[in-house]
């Protein structure tokens, strides 16, 4: 067993000019539980009794595809029944396969949102993302 020491009086230590990024660890570690923390915080679970919109109407399509919900959540394409496991392919057969084509959706005011939801996922499930939602229009206050 051998020891080599450094012969001569110096005794100082080399500089090192790299940056030392355990602080930067510690500070980023902190800020992402700060986060995790606080983000949970930011949703909101108010009931919202939403206004109805006093905005100009978009133009209308030629042939615009219309899907309704009804309150006993019922759904109807333009003014035909559809039933919730078909939609996509009464979709397909009312659009030609255009994916592309913009479904007007709209609902009963009774219709609970988780519905609305799922109606929603199905769309998206058959690949019509282009969904444009119907509402009442009023006349804006003067």
């Amino acid at each position: 067993m051998g020891l080599h020491l450094k012969e001569g009086a110096d005794d100082d230590l080399a500089e090192n000019h790299e940056i030392n990024v355990t602080p930067f660890i510690d500070v980023m570690l902190v800020l992402l539980i700060i986060f995790m923390v606080a983000a949970p915080l930011a949703t909101v679970d108010i009931k919202v009794d939403l206004p109805a919109s006093t905005a100009k109407p978009s133009p209308r399509p030629e042939k615009p595809v219309f899907l309704s919900v009804k309150a006993d959540q019922r759904l109807f394409l333009g003014e035909d029944e559809v039933k919730p496991e078909s939609l996509g392919a009464t979709l397909d057969a009312k659009t030609q396969g255009k994916k592309d084509t913009t479904i007007f959706f709209q609902a009963d005011k009774g219709v609970d949102y988780g519905d609305l939801m799922n109606v929603m996922d199905a769309l998206r499930a058959a690949g019509y993302l282009k969904v444009g939602l119907v509402g009442l229009e009023t006349a804006p206050k003067q």
